[in-house]
C-alpha cells in the first residue's frame, strides 16, 4: 500500500522535500482537484530500502496526516477512499 495524505494536510511542503522518489505533488498538481498534496501510488515505495519509515510522515508537522496503514476512525483517505471530510466506512 502506498502512503496516503489525509484531509488534515496543511500544504506545508515538508513531505515533498523529503520524498526520495518524488511521488508527492502539491495541490496545484493534485489530479483529484482537491486543495491538498497528493501521493502517486505508482511512484511511492513507502521508503523501503531508503528509511525505516516513510520520510514524508516523519517530516510532516500535522499529526496523523500521512498514513500507510488504515487511518483512525473518522479520518478520510484521499483519492480512492472518498471526498475530503467524509466519514470512513468500516467494513
Amino acid at each position: 500500500m502506498a502512503v496516503k495524505i489525509l484531509d488534515t494536510c496543511i500544504n506545508c511542503a515538508a513531505c515533498i522535500d523529503e520524498c526520495p522518489t518524488e511521488a508527492i505533488v502539491d495541490e496545484d498538481d493534485n489530479p483529484t482537484g482537491e486543495e491538498i498534496y497528493y501521493v502517486y501510488e505508482d511512484k511511492c515505495v513507502e521508503c523501503v530500502d531508503h528509511f525505516d519509515s516513510p520520510a514524508c510522515a516523519e517530516a510532516c508537522p500535522t499529526e496523523e496526516c500521512i498514513v500507510w496503514d488504515e487511518p483512525k476512525e473518522g479520518l478520510t483517505l484521499h483519492a480512492d477512499r472518498g471526498e475530503a471530510g467524509s466519514d470512513v466506512v468500516e467494513d
